[in-house]
C-alpha cells in the first residue's frame, strides 16, 4: 500500500509549469479550456460568507449585513446564529431545498464545510484538485478497505465533480419504490413533470457527439459481438467533450447546483457559510410523540480547516445488465471511465517495480470499465470518517458476474491484456485466446476483496 500511495504522490505532483516528468512518458497531456482565463462575477458572492477569509470581528458584521441575528455567547465561546431553517450541505439535494425553502419566505442558512471554487479556480490538476474539491483528498474508503467514498467536499457538492450523467430513474424502480415503499408520488403525473423540468432546467442533451477513446471500446462491442451499448444522456451541450469534470468543468459548460439552485437561493435571501463543518444536531424532546420522540431545534457548527495540499466526454455510453426475470430490471451497468495519472497509479496491482513501469507506459491506450451495481448491502457511519459497510450476498454475486462482463467486453474490443486489480497481478493475454481459456480465466476471478481480506491480495 506505501508503494501505491507513494505513485499517486508522485504522478499526481507537478512542477511550475503544470508538467510531470512521467506524463510525457506516459503520453498523458493535461486538457486546459483557457490557459489564462478572465475573473468574472462569482454567481453567489453577494450570499456567501466565505469563513476562511473571515476573522471573528469581520464574521459578524458579515452575518449582520446578510441580514442574519447573531448573539454572541461568552461562556461557549461560540456565536449563536438564528434563522428559520438551517440546511447540511450545498449539493444537489440541499441546493434545491434552500431555494424552494427561502422562496417560500423562509430565512435559510447554508451550511457547507468545502469552499467555494467558480470555473475560474479550476485547474484541471488531478492532485490540487482532489485536495481542494472532495471529501478526504478523495481517498476515504470504509472500515474493512473494501468500498472506496467518492464524495463532493464543496460548495456545490457532488454536482461540482460528478460525471455529467444525467439518467432518468426506471420505471421498474419507481414502480417499486410506489409499491414496496408505499410513496405513490412516484408513479404520479407529477413526479414525471418534475423530471422533466429539472432534465430542462440543467440541459439535458440525449448524448455527446464525441466519444473519447475509453467510451469507443466499450461501444466496439456493439459491431462486435452484438451486445447493447447505449447512449447516457447529460447536462452539458451535445458538442462539449472535455475530460475534466471531475476536477471541475473547466469552461462552465455543465450546469451544475451552483449556477442554478443555488443562485436561485441567493436571490431569495440565503446565506451560504463555506469552511463550516456541522458536529452534531440540537434535538429537544418532542410533545407529539406520535411523529417522532426528539425534533431538531439547531445544530453545532465549527470552522473547518483545510487538509494538506496534496479526452473526450465522460460517461457518454453504458451498457446494462438486467435480471433474468425481467429486462427491464437491470441490476448492473458497466461504465467506462478515464483516469488521470495518479488515480490510475493508485488502482495499480502492484507486482513489481518493473511491472509497474511497464503498464504505466501503455497509460495511454489502457480502458477501464468498472461495474455499477444496484446493491442490496447496507453500512452505518457512527463518526466523522468512519464508515462500515457490508456486501449483501447477492452484491457479491452480481459483482462477480459483472466484472466477468466487462473483461469478457474488453476482450471482445480487442485488448491484448485484460486483468483486475488483486495485486498478485491477475491478468491474461488475450492475442488468440480461446473461449476454453477464457472462461478458466474468469473462473477464477474473485471480486470482493480489499487489502484488510484474509488470503486475498488487493490494492484499494
Amino acid at each position: 500500500m506505501l508503494k501505491i500511495f507513494c505513485f499517486f504522490i508522485y504522478l499526481s505532483r507537478t512542477n511550475e509549469d503544470s508538467r510531470n516528468p512521467a506524463w510525457d512518458v506516459m503520453g498523458y497531456q493535461l486538457e486546459r479550456e483557457n490557459l489564462i482565463k478572465p475573473k468574472k462575477e462569482r454567481p453567489l458572492r453577494k450570499g456567501i460568507i466565505e469563513i476562511l477569509y473571515e476573522s471573528d470581528t469581520t464574521l459578524v458584521n458579515s452575518l449582520t449585513e446578510k441580514g442574519l441575528k447573531v448573539i454572541e455567547d461568552g461562556k461557549l465561546n461560540a456565536y449563536k446564529i438564528k434563522c428559520d431553517v438551517v440546511i447540511v450541505g450545498s449539493g444537489c439535494r440541499g441546493g434545491a431545498a434552500a431555494a424552494v425553502l427561502a422562496k417560500s419566505g423562509q430565512k435559510v442558512v447554508v451550511v457547507e464545510k468545502g469552499h467555494y471554487f467558480v470555473v475560474e479556480d479550476y485547474s484541471s490538476l488531478e492532485g490540487p484538485s482532489l485536495n481542494q474539491l472532495y471529501e478526504s483528498g478523495g481517498v476515504l474508503s470504509t472500515l474493512d478497505q473494501k468500498c472506496m467514498k467518492l464524495a463532493g467536499s464543496t460548495v456545490d457538492g457532488g454536482s461540482a465533480v460528478n460525471w455529467p450523467a444525467s439518467i432518468k430513474a426506471p420505471t421498474s424502480l419507481l414502480k417499486k419504490w410506489a409499491l414496496d415503499h408505499k410513496i405513490l408520488f412516484f408513479r404520479s403525473s407529477d413526479y414525471v413533470s418534475a423530471m422533466d423540468t429539472v432534465c430542462k432546467r440543467i440541459g439535458v442533451a440525449e448524448r455527446c457527439s464525441e466519444e473519447g477513446f475509453h467510451i469507443q471500446v466499450l461501444r466496439k462491442v456493439y459491431k462486435n459481438i452484438g451486445l447493447k451499448v447505449e447512449y447516457v444522456p447529460w447536462n452539458c451541450s451535445e458538442d462539449h467533450s472535455c475530460s475534466s469534470y471531475c476536477y471541475g468543468c473547466e469552461a462552465g459548460d455543465k450546469r451544475g447546483t451552483d449556477i442554478i439552485w443555488l443562485v436561485d437561493a441567493i436571490d431569495n435571501g440565503v446565506v451560504i457559510l463555506t469552511g463550516c463543518e456541522t458536529e452534531r444536531f440540537i434535538l429537544k424532546k418532542n410533545h407529539f410523540v406520535r411523529i417522532r420522540k426528539k425534533k431538531c431545534v439547531g445544530l453545532i457548527a465549527s470552522i473547518y480547516l483545510p487538509g494538506k495540499d496534496f479526452q473526450g466526454g465522460l460517461i457518454t455510453s453504458l451498457h446494462k445488465i438486467s435480471s433474468h426475470e425481467s429486462e427491464s430490471d437491470v441490476q448492473t451497468v458497466i461504465e467506462a471511465p478515464t483516469l488521470r495519472p495518479a488515480s490510475f497509479g493508485v488502482l495499480l496491482a502492484w507486482v513489481s517495480g518493473h511491472d509497474a513501469k511497464k503498464i504505466l507506459l501503455k497509460y495511454l491506450r489502457t480502458a477501464y470499465l468498472f461495474a455499477l451495481v444496484k446493491d442490496q448491502g447496507s453500512g452505518e457511519v457512527k463518526q466523522e470518517g468512519r464508515i462500515s459497510y457490508k456486501l449483501d450476498p447477492s452484491d457479491k454475486e452480481n459483482l462477480k458476474m459483472s466484472i466477468r462482463r466487462a473483461l469478457y467486453i474488453l476482450v471482445a474490443a480487442g485488448a491484448t491484456e485484460v486483468g483486475i486489480h488483486k495485486s498478485d497481478g491477475q491478468r491474461m493475454m488475450c492475442k488468440g485466446v480461446k473461449e476454453k481459456k477464457l472462461e478458466k480465466f474468469l473462473d477464477t476471478l474473485i471480486t470482493c476483496g480489499g487489502p484488510k481480506s484474509n488470503g486475498e491480495l488487493w490494492n484499494i
